[in-house]
């Protein structure tokens, strides 16, 4: 029965074939399967030559770049003298061994017994022959054994610890790019942390115990997938592409190491679960963060309107406010029935559509789809931020309000759009019993770079104070609702937040 052949074996074969094709022929000879065996100076069949005399440098075939891999689907087969080296390979593997795998040291040997050419060819850049095989008799004598050795469980824990190193690489690659993405790219402390946990958690589950025997597993030059791509490896267009590839590639070497890590005890599997599910919540994190992001990039300045506290009509006062400079309104209204807010958040929708402003609703995700608002904000009190997210879609923004570092931490991690930060002072609108106060602006400020405006008594004067802590967006509601000229005190405070 004819066995499989090693992995370094078959990648010898491919090339082989490759040499075949380029020189346009449809059966591989033996000298192609020698070249291919050679094609890499540290392979095994390589330093067999060497150690009987083969001088490398002098021989002089050069394997082409173009050569390098053959679609498996193109039929490449052997010549009737390569067919004899094959059946010699063959029968020289079990003579030492009832199972196992085809290697290139035993069609080495049979290509030097049954082709002269290949020996000549050798022996031009220094090989010498009786060398070659006095050293392979002893190398290759069979030892006789009272009954099969099995090497079943050995093998399998071998292949899995080659398997988990490769994954191993592949996780911690794909996490080092993505924690270079939330460090460099967006500056943003509590993803970078993140990053640096999974990767720390990783270390902690492949031990160093585990380290050495991965190392001694790894066969780079046998890998046959590694000169194997496709086209759109290439193709990176933005950081956005860059960020999603490699978030895939994490979860995909994670389910790797969780599914071939059970071979090596349950609680390596489960550990390595823990941690694929951790990556979900960063990849989620990362790209929902990073849409709002890119949403809501220009916007600074957002106008929070009551009715009641607006000097002229709301809508003529919205209106008032977008001309100014508003970037964000939203409207907050308590105590209305359902369709009198309704009404009236539709109202206010056309008006911001009109001047090209976002358009958000406090409390009610239902309402906010019903009156095609750009997003919803939710209260601390309000549905949870997974609830909102099935009632308004995958597209609509979602604010949090926020008074701790808590909170903030796991908004972000839930996938909010951007976060109301505060009370930051007295307030006319809303009475606190606690205020988180200007420290908390500059701790939001340095740990994350999600969008997150200042909130709570915020107006020309105490505007600066929250400038100075960290602040770059701010919400505003009595300041610029209740002004006699919202236009102008919207304009007022665009200058001040642009202002150096």
């Amino acid at each position: 029965m004819s066995r499989e052949m090693t992995p370094a074996l078959v990648l010898a074969w491919k090339r082989a074939a490759g040499i075949a094709r380029g020189e346009g022929r449809d059966r591989i000879d033996p000298l192609d399967l020698l070249r291919g065996l050679l094609a890499e100076n540290e392979g095994h069949a390589a330093q067999s030559l060497t150690a009987a005399g083969l001088d490398l440098s002098s021989w002089t075939f050069r394997f082409p770049d173009d050569a390098r891999v053959v679609a498996s689907e193109q039929a490449f087969e052997p010549s009737a003298a390569l067919r004899l080296v094959m059946t010699r390979a063959q029968q020289e593997a079990g003579r030492l061994t009832e199972e196992g795998s085809l290697s290139s040291d035993q069609v080495l040997s049979g290509l030097l017994a049954l082709d002269d050419g290949i020996e000549g060819a050798l022996a031009g850049c220094g090989f010498d022959g009786a060398v070659w095989k006095r050293t392979n008799a002893a190398a290759t004598a069979a030892i006789p054994l009272d009954e099969p050795l099995d090497l079943t469980e050995p093998d399998d824990r071998f292949q899995a610890l080659r398997i988990i190193d490769a994954a191993g690489n592949r996780a911690r690659e794909a996490l080092r790019v993505i924690e270079d993405h939330a460090r460099f790219a967006l500056n943003d402390a509590l993803l970078s942390r993140m990053c640096k946990e999974l990767r720390h958690g990783l270390a902690n589950v492949l031990t160093d115990a585990l380290a050495t025997e991965m190392l001694n597993s790894r066969d780079t030059l046998g890998d046959v997938g590694a000169t194997i791509s496709t086209p759109r490896e290439g193709e990176r267009g933005s950081l956005a592409a860059v960020l999603t590839a490699n978030a895939k590639r994490l979860q995909e070497a994670l389910r790797s190491l969780e599914e071939f890590g059970k071979i090596l005890g349950p609680s390596v599997g489960a550990a390595l679960e823990r941690l694929r599910y951790r990556s979900y919540t960063l990849e989620k994190a990362l790209v929902l963060g990073g849409d709002a992001r890119q949403r809501l990039a220009n916007a600074r300045l957002y106008a929070l309107v009551t009715e009641s506290a607006c000097r002229a009509s709301l809508l003529g006062t919205v209106r008032e406010l977008a001309e100014g400079g508003v970037d964000i309104v939203q409207l907050r209204e308590k105590g209305l029935d359902d369709r009198t807010l309704l009404d009236m958040a539709r109202g206010v929708r056309e008006v911001t559509r009109r001047h090209n402003v976002l358009f958000i609703l406090n409390d009610r995700p239902d309402l906010a789809v019903l009156s095609d608002a750009d997003g919803v904000h939710l209260g601390q009190g309000d549905v949870s931020l997974r609830d909102a997210r099935r009632i308004v879609g995958p597209r609509m923004l979602i604010g949090v309000s926020t008074h701790d570092i808590g909170q903030v931490r796991q908004a972000v991690l839930e996938g909010a759009s951007y976060l109301g930060v505060g009370p930051t002072f007295p307030s006319k609108t809303k009475n606190f019993a606690n205020f988180a106060g200007l420290s908390f602006v500059g701790e939001v400020a340095n740990e994350t770079s999600l969008p997150a405006f200042a909130i709570g008594g915020i107006n020309l004067e105490t505007l600066a104070a929250a400038r100075a802590a960290g602040a770059t967006r701010v919400a505003v509601s009595n300041a610029l609702c209740a002004a006699e000229d919202p236009r102008q005190a919207a304009a007022a405070f665009r200058r001040a937040l642009q202002e150096s």
